[in-house]
């Protein structure tokens, strides 16, 4: 009977965590771009463009998707010297030759240009 009530707990907990979401805050259209603004415009970007996304460090600014059909691409995010933020996408192994500009032009679009 114990048992079965820690694993009805457990259960419940795990059921719980599940349903936490992480959302990104609403930025105006042209606002200046930050790195938590371009780094979640370029993960949702990767996503839009049907990217499974395998590691996504914040820490590291490094983003990396792959492709259904195989290959991966990968997005880094760094802010520069002057405070403002590169983000570059990079492929490898990808048959589809216009996604890396599919996904530029998401990430754009996210970013309001």
């Amino acid at each position: 009977m114990r048992r079965l009530l820690l694993l009805l707990a457990a259960g419940a907990c795990a059921a719980a965590l599940s349903a936490c979401t992480y959302y990104v805050p609403a930025y105006p259209a042209g606002a200046p771009a930050n790195f938590d603004r371009s780094f979640s415009a370029a993960s949702g970007a990767m996503r839009d463009q049907g990217l499974a996304i395998s590691v996504e460090d914040r820490s590291a600014g490094q983003i990396v998707g792959a492709v259904a059909g195989g290959g991966m691409v990968t997005a880094n995010v760094r802010t520069q010297g002057d405070g403002s933020v590169r983000v570059q996408f990079d492929s490898r192994d990808v048959q589809d030759p216009t996604l890396i500009d599919r996904v530029s032009r998401a990430y754009d679009a996210r970013m309001g240009r």
